[in-house]
């Protein structure tokens, strides 16, 4: 039993990790990219972008919690199999509502006025 808890407790830290990045987001002065090692485009109002994205990795951290519960149940068990695809269809779901939302809201269109 306690390495259940052990897993889940490192499993909630790294979602907590998400959700420090996602307000940390929320105060960064400048726009805050999403990929890794990309640069990162311009943006037509840096403080929603940051709060869209702030958000984003908040919500994204507190369902990664959710998701780690079934790593409580017995050894074994096949309800850690939702873990597992519920987390890989967490984070399909994140890179589409970024590019698809965000990304598409907050982008600036170069050679257009604003």
């Amino acid at each position: 039993m306690t390495e259940m808890i052990i897993g889940f407790i490192i499993w909630s830290l790294v979602g907590c990790v998400f959700i420090f990045i996602g307000i940390y987001s929320f105060f960064s002065q400048k726009a805050v990219g999403f990929w890794a090692n990309v640069k990162m485009f311009e943006v037509t109002d840096e403080k929603k972008y940051n709060a869209a994205v702030g958000k984003l990795f908040c919500a994204f951290g507190i369902v990664f919690i959710v998701l780690g519960l079934p790593l409580l149940t017995e050894q074994n068990s096949g309800w850690v199999l939702l873990s597992v695809l519920g987390v890989m269809f967490e984070i399909i779901a994140t890179m589409i509502i970024y590019t698809m939302v965000i990304e598409k809201k907050y982008r600036k269109i170069k050679g257009k006025n604003q």
